[in-house]
């Protein structure tokens, strides 16, 4: 008899485990960066024009005032064309009048308390200085000297009664010594005088 062969036991497969496998997320796009947004162009604001200076009126001629008992016109003429300091001037307004001349400018030769007329021209020959009568050096002066006589001298009594003078210096600051003149206050005072100012000579 034939040996029959032993049954083989059935093997069991080993079962195999597979691990799940992890589903790859789709990679996120890198989000768009925003554009800053565009900023508005606006024109440059043109910087303003700056103001014109205001336009300062210069007194074009002057008028001195003495005490002809103290120094008169027939004293300054006296001088000839060396002239006269202007000295002994203490108010601040009449130094500064002085110290605002220009060599060659004109003024009035006004007699003060005795008179109260305007009877000479005269010109400004030195510009402001110390006043040699005091040590104080607040106080300044010019030298002048005499040009010419006024024909018919006028008086204050008719500047005063002149509207064309209402504003003159010699109206409304009486007290002061040496004041300005405007050019047609001094056009007017010479038409008054008999003097034609286009002819004066220095």
């Amino acid at each position: 008899m034939s040996k029959a062969k032993p049954a083989r036991k059935p093997v069991a497969k080993k079962s195999v485990v597979k691990k799940p496998v992890a589903k790859k997320s789709p990679a996120k796009k890198p989000a768009a960066k925003k554009q800053p947004a565009a900023k508005k162009k606006t024109s440059p604001k043109k910087a303003a024009a700056p103001a014109a200076a205001p336009t300062i009126l210069r007194p074009a001629f002057w008028l001195f005032k003495s005490e002809p008992d103290v120094f008169s016109w027939e004293d300054l003429k006296g001088k000839g064309k060396k002239g006269e300091e202007w000295d002994g001037v203490r108010n601040y307004l009449a130094r500064n009048n002085m110290r605002a001349m220009l060599l060659g400018e004109l003024g009035f030769f006004y007699h003060s308390n005795i008179g109260l007329e305007i009877v000479g021209i005269c010109e400004v020959c030195k510009l402001a200085h110390p006043d040699s009568t005091t040590d104080d050096e607040r106080w300044e002066c010019v030298d002048v000297r005499a040009v010419c006589d006024m024909p018919n001298p006028v008086k204050l009594v008719d500047v005063k009664a002149n509207p064309a003078l209402h504003k003159m210096s010699l109206v409304t600051s009486m007290r002061l010594s040496v004041q300005p003149v405007l050019a047609d206050e001094w056009a007017e005072v010479c038409s008054m005088g008999g003097l034609d100012p286009t002819k004066i000579r220095r």
